[in-house]
């Protein structure tokens, strides 16, 4: 523009009764106004692009503030400030309620139970699995869980035991080698069910043994 500017000036200097530096100051003019409109349309549509844009992201902050004001027992009028308050203090409650949740399902129940879910790989590839086994509490059960884990080659990772009552609740993170496959959980899902098997019928079993022991020929 500036260099614009400075062929006007020369354009002025000349003598405008020579058809020939008429035409081209009239050329020039017309260059620069052309050249001055275009850069006005570019920085005008650039300033409606910057209003269109933020208009949009209000509407879609006030969107989203409309619908969190239905989630929580608040109204319309409630401010911006009010609003985030009330939606941090939710947010407080619900991750104490998932914190008991997470700890009443750590408790053993009055029903046996088998559950082996998948929770993904960690970083080296390995399959890793969450077990949980509720049963009638034993002396033999752990002893049975480590022979269950190493004959599948299965790495623990995590373990979690409680008991109430009677009864026990086994929680298990563990993870397979490498060179096993998925079917590790069905494996160490049937092999859990045959221990909670052997744990409902642990009377009868001490019953057998006893008559077995007694059988027995002496040496």
């Amino acid at each position: 523009m500036h260099h614009l500017a400075m062929d006007m000036d020369m354009d002025m200097n000349m003598d405008m009764g020579n058809p020939h530096h008429l035409l081209q100051f009239l050329h020039t003019t017309t260059t620069a106004a052309t050249a001055n409109n275009y850069y006005q349309d570019r920085a005008l549509a650039a300033m409606n692009n910057h209003k269109e844009a933020e208009k949009r992201r209000r509407e879609r902050i006030n969107s989203h503030l409309d619908h969190l004001r239905t989630l929580l027992p608040c109204n319309s009028k409630t401010d911006k400030a009010s609003l985030l308050a009330k939606v941090v203090e939710r947010v407080k409650e619900l991750k104490q309620q998932t914190s008991e949740i997470t700890e009443m399902e750590t408790l053993p129940s009055e029903s046996d139970e088998i559950t082996v879910l998948s929770t993904g790989g960690d970083c080296d590839g390995s399959l890793v699995f969450k077990a949980s086994l509720c049963c009638e509490d034993r002396s033999d059960l752990i002893p049975e869980l480590i022979e269950i884990l190493n004959s599948l080659h299965l790495k623990t990772l995590k373990a979690e035991m409680a008991t109430l009552g009677g009864r026990t609740r086994n929680v298990l993170l563990v993870a397979a080698d490498k060179e096993h496959s998925i079917e590790s959980i069905h494996f160490l899902q049937n092999s859990l069910k045959s221990l909670l098997d052997r744990s409902t019928s642990t009377d009868r079993s001490k019953r057998r043994r006893a008559l077995d022991r007694r059988l027995l020929p002496l040496t």
